[in-house]
């Protein structure tokens, strides 16, 4: 039994992370650290409370305290990183609370793991980042492992600076990290400010659907459950300093993934009550600032190094994704408090 310490996993792509891991391997122990912020929901694992092979602590990556005392009573095999502030809007209207968690909370626990390695221990780092540290795609090519970063808005900003330390810490006190850069994630458990989720739930009340700009921003779509397994391949199996583009293969124009959500919607429910297909909800509205024209990744590498490749496409994800939110509406209104709603209003109401 091996144990993984995993920092963030309430939230929408760690929970899915540690749901496989005890539902589908039986040689982990997971250990989960989350601060319980607007978008680490404890119902995401509410089912595994009971399970032995799981525990929940409760705290911030940047408590340096909390976590050396962790790694000393757990003492973990794997750390994964999931923590972070995550969503580009919200970096833009307050970057405060990026820097903090992002930045400083992922070199607190860096120097946590380098004093839990310097004391004999054997453990190995995992930096889940995001495709968004690039920077912008024009029509043509694709992100690679040796593509510069140059990231443009300060969520990628953020984020580029996290994966920077952690190279960082490998080269100058050899320490055994690794960093993967993922497409656009979409799946079960996912907080409706991210464009899938907000889509549907949004065209399930009738309300209108905001598409920024022109709709035409083009981004590749990794359905979650294939993004996790590539984790715990590359955790399990990669060479140490490597670092891992995980695409899904699945380029798609926000505008024509949002019209695709409402046939499907549209199929599955009848039209509105007023005779309305959903595609006549959406409603372009003022773009994000800085926001980047296409995102694609080219996962070579990892099917070449690793023999992994994403086993979900795009439609057959997306219908596995509306099936969960119709399934689950009342995870998905109990997400939806005042906090949310208020943000909702700032950000797309004003445009």
């Amino acid at each position: 039994m091996q144990t993984i310490l995993v920092t963030g996993g309430l939230g929408f792509i760690g929970s899915n992370f540690i749901r496989l891991l005890i539902d589908d391997f039986s040689d982990y122990q997971v250990i989960n650290l989350d601060a319980v912020t607007y978008a680490g929901n404890p119902e995401n694992l509410k089912d595994l409370e009971n399970d032995s092979r799981y525990t929940f602590a409760h705290g911030d990556i940047g408590d340096r305290k909390l976590i050396d005392e962790l790694l000393e009573k757990e003492r973990p095999d794997f750390i994964v990183n999931f923590a972070a502030e995550s969503h580009v809007d919200r970096s833009i209207t307050g970057p405060a609370a990026f820097i903090e968690t992002n930045i400083v909370g992922t070199f607190t626990e860096l120097e946590a793991f380098r004093a839990y390695c310097a004391a004999g221990n054997k453990c190995r780092f995992l930096q889940v980042s995001t495709d968004e540290v690039y920077g912008s795609l024009g029509a043509e090519g694709y992100f690679t492992e040796e593509t510069p970063y140059s990231p443009n808005s300060p969520y990628a900003a953020s984020k580029a600076s996290a994966d920077h330390l952690v190279r960082a810490y490998h080269h100058t006190y050899k320490l055994d990290t690794l960093i993967t850069n993922c497409s656009n994630n979409y799946g079960p458990y996912q907080f409706p400010e991210k464009l899938i989720p907000l889509m549907i739930s949004n065209a399930l009340e009738g309300r209108d659907l905001p598409v920024y700009g022109d709709g035409k921003n083009v981004r590749d779509w990794l359905y979650v459950e294939d993004h996790c397994r590539a984790l715990e391949l590359v955790l399990r199996a990669a060479n140490s300093g490597e670092t891992y583009n995980i695409g899904g293969h699945n380029e798609m124009e926000n505008i024509e993934l949002v019209r695709l959500l409402c046939r499907s919607l549209d199929r599955r429910l009848g039209p509105l009550p007023d005779g309305r297909s959903r595609q006549e909800l959406i409603t372009f509205v003022g773009d994000r600032q800085g926001h980047d024209q296409r995102y694609a990744i080219d996962a070579e590498k990892i099917k070449k190094d690793l023999d992994w490749e994403p086993q979900t496409d795009l439609a057959k994800g997306m219908e596995m994704t509306i099936d969960w939110y119709l399934d689950n509406q009342e995870w998905l209104n109990q997400v939806r408090d005042g906090s949310y709603r208020k943000y909702y209003q700032e950000m797309y109401n004003k445009r």
